[in-house]
């Protein structure tokens, strides 16, 4: 998210600059669509997974991800529309950069740094509870109950630790004022990241943030990822030819196969959205003008990358889950007897217990 001081009025004449010129220029109108569409969809993911029949340990975290998205979404429709759509996003202006919307922009900048802290973790939560499942033989209500306590007390600690360690985040970011053409106008202070200037405040939070909000949980995708990608590739052959004799246990055995793939994919999705940002990040903190010449003109993409990110989840989980699929058409689309139709037609074979049920077994 770039700061007034981030945009000159013209770029230079180099190809990256010159893509960033054009992208923002249609970043605010294209975001307006994707966070519309994220968050009804995520409303949609939360009266969904939060049924009575549809609650797991995986659909809790998942709960709980779809409301640190709309978190990171509502916010930004004010925001986009201020400084995108209503003023050109090039304008540097008093009347565009008052102390109010400035501070608008201070408390987004850090509620979507800790939203999105939320966000990488929670996935990194549902990767290793995916991981320790998957090598469990406890099964049954205790066991149910226990993993069901063991992930809500995951996403207290993930909600508060996340806001507790960007408190760094949030006293660095300040609000400067600034005289142009006689006139008052406020902008968030220039960090001089990689510079003799650079606070020691500054450049830890910098680095804490890309390593322990980026890097690290980016790694802990990729090894618990690639265990789960392990397990059904090669495991999961002599696994299913072992339960093959039994209906049941093959029938349970394809349901894991789902939930793993769909994790899967949403680890993906992470690790394209989250990893690049973090290398940039760090690269800014470290190496000289790396901020200004790199990171700025990328700064609207990579914006709309995690919104994407942020609004996609619902297109996953109708493409990979048939209950998810029926419960939103029960839930919001009964009343339409072509849907009724289009349910009775697709929804019904053998396996009625599917994606977001079975975790728990």
């Amino acid at each position: 998210m770039n700061s007034s001081e981030d945009f000159p009025s013209s770029y230079p004449d180099n190809a990256l600059f010159q893509f960033a010129s054009w992208f923002t220029g249609v970043h605010g109108y294209v975001s307006l669509i994707i966070c519309t569409f994220g968050v009804c969809t995520n409303i949609f993911n939360i009266t969904i997974l939060s049924r009575s029949d549809m609650r797991s340990p995986t659909n809790v975290m998942l709960t709980w991800l779809a409301v640190s998205d709309i978190l990171t979404m509502i916010p930004y429709i004010p925001f986009a529309i201020h400084f995108y759509c209503v003023y050109d996003p090039m304008d540097v202006s008093p009347e565009k950069f008052t102390k109010q919307w400035t501070t608008y922009m201070q408390i987004l900048v850090n509620l979507a740094a800790t939203t999105h802290t939320i966000s990488i973790w929670l996935g990194v939560a549902l990767a290793v509870f995916r991981f320790v499942q998957m090598r469990t033989t406890a099964t049954g209500p205790l066991a149910r109950k226990r993993s069901m306590k063991q992930a809500k007390t995951v996403i207290v600690v993930v909600y508060i630790v996340s806001t507790l360690i960007l408190i760094p985040n949030y006293v660095t970011n300040e609000i400067e004022e600034v005289t142009m053409n006689n006139k008052t106008m406020y902008v968030l202070k220039d960090l001089k990241l990689a510079s003799n200037q650079t606070d020691t405040i500054v450049l830890v939070n910098v680095l804490v943030y890309s390593i322990v909000a980026k890097l690290i949980p980016c790694a802990l995708m990729v090894v618990f990822g690639g265990s789960l990608l392990y397990s059904l590739a090669i495991k999961g052959k002599s696994r299913r030819r072992r339960l093959s004799t039994n209906g049941m246990g093959q029938k349970r055995e394809t349901r894991q196969t789902k939930t793993t793939r769909m994790l899967l994919v949403v680890m993906i999705l992470f690790l394209v959205t989250e990893f690049p940002q973090g290398v940039l990040i760090f690269m800014s903190a470290v190496m000289k003008d790396f901020y200004h010449n790199v990171y700025v003109p990328l700064g609207d993409l990579m914006d709309f990358i995690a919104l994407v990110n942020n609004a996609i989840n619902f297109v996953l989980y109708c493409s990979m889950s048939q209950q998810f699929r029926s419960k939103f058409l029960e839930m919001y689309l009964r009343r339409t007897s072509k849907f009724k139709k289009i349910e009775k037609l697709s929804f019904t074979h053998s396996f009625t217990k599917t994606l977001f049920t079975d975790v728990h077994s």
